[in-house]
């Protein structure tokens, strides 16, 4: 288990944090979003050991990561937005240089370093790091934060500035880690990336949780689901109480805000000779949330 209360970081007077407070279980992917300088960065950072809170406390499995930093360290992985990675060195040469830092043995190393290059699909061929492409310098980065097989794993924007098909299969990866068993707590602009994958998600705004919870549970906070329904006419005049539609793709389009009004138009279209094609449902959106949310 996973426990903040009142986690809150003051720059000055400035709050980045202001009683910030979550409580999860393991193996679950936690999202943290907002605007910029909402906090998330703040929080990671907090939750990775880096900085101190102002106030607050900190447990996981009922350690106190805030007195026991050690601890935590012993069991995260971190892997910070900006990949800093020692480009002069052989990815072996990298992953074995950090496998020492965590005490482990040479043979220990190159067991867990050829798991986890080939689970990531990265071919290194002996090239150095600064020879790599950008995604294979993130897979990098990414094989670093686990060569010591940590439980927790705290990833700011794990797929930034990465292609489509690279993102992608990050993403997957990170689900396989999940399904190991690991916990993942991650920050991410693509809120379409955050939705396909996050368990809970965490807004904040001006370093407050303003909403915390499942997809589920975020889109009952912030609006029921929409309808739309998609049809075919001989006559759209001869179709009574319908105004407000729009052509697209050669079928006629109605937006319904209730079951109750889907229900309504689909009578009326089929009493009146049309042909429903289609309907579908439509939740908010974690980027509609945010524009709802507002700075």
């Amino acid at each position: 288990m996973i426990v903040g209360r009142d986690i809150s970081k003051y720059y000055g007077s400035l709050p980045a944090l202001d009683g910030v407070s979550f409580e999860f279980d393991h193996s679950v992917i936690f999202g943290v979003i907002g605007h910029n300088g909402a906090g998330k960065t703040t929080l990671l950072k907090i939750l990775s050991g880096l900085i101190t809170p102002s106030s607050g406390a900190l447990s996981v499995d009922e350690v106190d990561v805030l007195k026991n930093p050690g601890k935590l360290k012993e069991m995260l992985g971190y892997l910070p937005e900006e990949s800093r990675l020692y480009e002069a060195m052989k990815v072996e040469d990298y992953l074995t240089f950090f496998g020492e830092i965590y005490g482990m043995g040479r043979s220990a190393i190159r067991d867990r370093s050829n798991k986890i290059l080939t689970s990531l699909s990265l071919e290194s061929n002996g090239k150095k790091i600064g020879e790599l492409s950008k995604g294979m310098k993130r897979k990098v980065a990414i094989a670093r934060s686990l060569i010591h097989d940590p439980s927790l794993l705290v990833y700011d924007e794990p797929t930034s500035g990465l292609d489509p098909m690279t993102s992608r299969y990050i993403l997957d990866y990170l689900r396989d880690l999940k399904s190991e068993g690991r916990t993942i707590i991650l920050s991410a602009h693509n809120l379409y990336q955050v939705e396909a994958i996050c368990d809970i998600v965490m807004i904040l705004r001006r370093g407050k949780v303003v909403a915390m919870g499942t997809m589920q549970e975020l889109r009952e906070m912030f609006g029921s689901v929409s309808y739309s329904v998609y049809f075919t006419a001989p006559d759209i005049n001869r179709i009574e109480g319908i105004r407000n539609y729009t052509l697209e793709a050669g079928f006629y389009h109605v937006s319904c805000g209730s079951i109750d009004e889907m229900n309504a138009v689909t009578r009326v279209v089929t009493s009146s000779g049309g042909v429903v094609e289609r309907i579908e449902s439509h939740y908010p959106t974690l980027e509609e949330m945010l524009v709802k949310i507002g700075k």
